[in-house]
């Protein structure tokens, strides 16, 4: 049953947006947007800002397709507020780890008591990549947040208890997914749909879903919500840009796109070790169900079942990308918060094979800093050994980034933190439990903090910095011979005129009014000088060569 909302539970809203903001909001702008996707949607963001067309997602001032706009308006709307930085690109994302937290304590605490949901909230947060997206600046958080809201309202619409509400968590759950398919497109309907039927072919309980009543009232409301934006865009005469957006997804489903492909189980190994350690105790919770109330068990199929189309459906598809099957981390973490409740509440204890597969990884993750700094203080002789044959890997490993020499305490005290709490709280494995997951929510934290903008510092920071130190030039900048919207925008490139001359060929051989900057990779730096001689060579730095021609 839903309850009503008590003073324990809204002191419980202001801890927990307290705690969430302090943990998500902190450090945001404390590294540039990484290439491509954090970049590509902040970039969408400031053309809409510069050109004054909010209605159609934009890169480099064409249309594109590839996503609906509902994120990048929420970024706009953050750099309307905080001006046009990293920090504005990524705070929608720290405000959906804390909607995110709230919905996590209030499901919990709707299908069992507060401590469920308490626990909850912090085995998400304390779980690697889900903490981790929320100090990004990529679509997925939102998306994820959409759907998982959507089935939690189709669970209480399912759920013979709640008779007296069913229009109104019918309407609720159309909504959210019609929000989900604003943010990222049609596959929010088709996971949706899976999960649904899926369950439908489980319970058997076809005729609370196969009912016109039900059916009419959801796609009404689908349609109204998620399709506005393509409406809109129809009736404004742009229906080439929603057919290019619907090959584009079918592309992504049949090939892979962008040079993203991947192994079979890709997913299941960037689960198994991306959400730890949620991913580690959620393994028991796969054996039968034996929990007395029949909620509880109509909840568990439904997280399974989200859990198994999410992983299955993108192991199928052939374009692989991390956050691809993200919306996992829920039924993951709610796998894992069951085991841990029941495990204090039976007083249980924590079987061995899972501390020693706990132990494997927390040695895994807390041996990469020290990894890291290891290779770094012994670069120059690895460089020098001729080990690298990749010559742009050598020009990033040239950057010179300060390095205090403590960063390895950050691998450290994960692995303190984590036998820590295994070997002091040997006879209280609840609080084993909750030793590990406070070690790696302050992991991830450290890890963004210290390591991130130095590991930045040898990938991209030198090609960044350039179009930076150029912005305020009236020239024509691009990349050549690799991928990149760092230069759209790092260095504001401002809205075109009338008549476009800026594409790349034109500015590489045709007439030009204004100086033309191109960044190149230094492997291709002498294809480029062969082709285009009419570029004089700047100067190289870490991995990237610039070259200008004069008009």
């Amino acid at each position: 049953m839903v309850r009503m909302i008590s003073h324990k539970d809204r002191l419980n809203i202001i801890i927990i947006t307290l705690i969430a903001a302090m943990l998500f909001i902190p450090f945001l702008g404390g590294v540039h947007l990484f290439d491509w996707d954090e970049i590509n949607f902040a970039e969408s963001a400031r053309e809409m800002i510069r050109s004054g067309d909010y209605l159609t997602v934009q890169i480099d001032y064409y249309p594109f397709w590839e996503k609906p706009p509902l994120f990048i308006w929420m970024q706009v709307l953050s750099m309307k507020i905080f001006g046009i930085n990293e920090f504005a690109a990524r705070f929608p994302n720290a405000l959906a780890g804390i909607i995110t937290l709230l919905v996590l304590y209030f499901s919990g605490r709707n299908l069992r008591d507060r401590q469920f949901g308490w626990l909850w909230s912090l085995v998400y947060a304390g779980s690697m990549l889900p903490h981790l997206y929320f100090k990004s600046g990529i679509i997925d958080p939102w998306f994820n947040l959409f759907i998982f809201v959507g089935i939690i309202y189709m669970i209480r619409y399912t759920d013979p208890g709640h008779d007296h509400h069913n229009t109104r968590y019918t309407i609720l759950s159309a909504v959210f997914i019609g929000l989900a398919i604003l943010t990222k497109g049609p596959v929010a309907l088709l996971i949706f749909g899976l999960v649904a039927f899926i369950w439908m072919v489980i319970s058997k309980q076809w005729r609370i879903i196969l009912n016109f009543k039900f059916l009419g009232i959801y796609i009404l409301f689908l349609i109204l919500v998620g399709g506005l934006w393509f409406s809109l865009q129809i009736l404004n005469g742009h229906a080439n840009v929603i057919m290019d957006f619907i090959r584009y997804q079918i592309r992504l489903f049949t090939q892979e796109d962008a040079g993203h492909g991947g192994f079979l189980l890709y997913h299941f190994v960037v689960l198994f070790v991306g959400v730890f350690p949620a991913s580690i105790f959620m393994l028991p919770s796969f054996r039968q169900f034996k929990d007395d109330h029949p909620s509880i068990r109509r909840f568990k199929t439904w997280m399974m079942v989200t859990f198994w189309v999410v992983l299955i459906l993108f192991t199928i598809v052939n374009t692989k990308i991390v956050h691809y099957s993200s919306l996992c981390y829920f039924p993951m973490s709610f796998l894992a918060t069951s085991f841990i409740y029941d495990l204090k509440k039976k007083n249980l204890p924590l079987r061995n094979w899972l501390k020693s597969i706990v132990g494997v990884m927390a040695i895994f993750f807390g041996l990469v800093p020290i990894a890291i700094q290891l290779f770094i203080k012994y670069k120059e002789s690895i460089i020098e050994s001729g080990k690298i044959h990749d010559a742009f890997a050598v020009g990033n490993l040239q950057a010179e980034v300060p390095w205090s020499g403590w960063e390895f305490m950050v691998g450290l005290i994960l692995l303190t933190g984590v036998f820590g709490s295994l070997w002091l709280f040997r006879k209280h494995p609840f609080r084993q439990i909750m030793g590990i997951f406070i070690s790696s929510l302050l992991f991830v934290n450290l890890t963004i903090m210290i390591i991130v903008p130095k590991v930045e510092g040898y990938s991209q920071n030198a090609a960044i910095e350039f179009f930076k130190g150029i912005s305020g030039e009236d020239c024509y900048v691009d990349t050549w011979g690799y991928k990149s919207y760092a230069h759209l925008f790092y260095f504001r490139k401002p809205p075109p005129g009338p008549v476009r001359n800026d594409d790349l060929e034109h500015v590489l051989t045709g007439d030009i009014e204004k100086k033309v900057y191109v960044s190149v990779k230094n492997i291709k730096a002498s294809d480029f000088s062969e082709q285009y001689p009419g570029f004089i060579r700047l100067f190289e730095k870490n991995g990237f060569v610039f070259f200008v021609r004069e008009p």
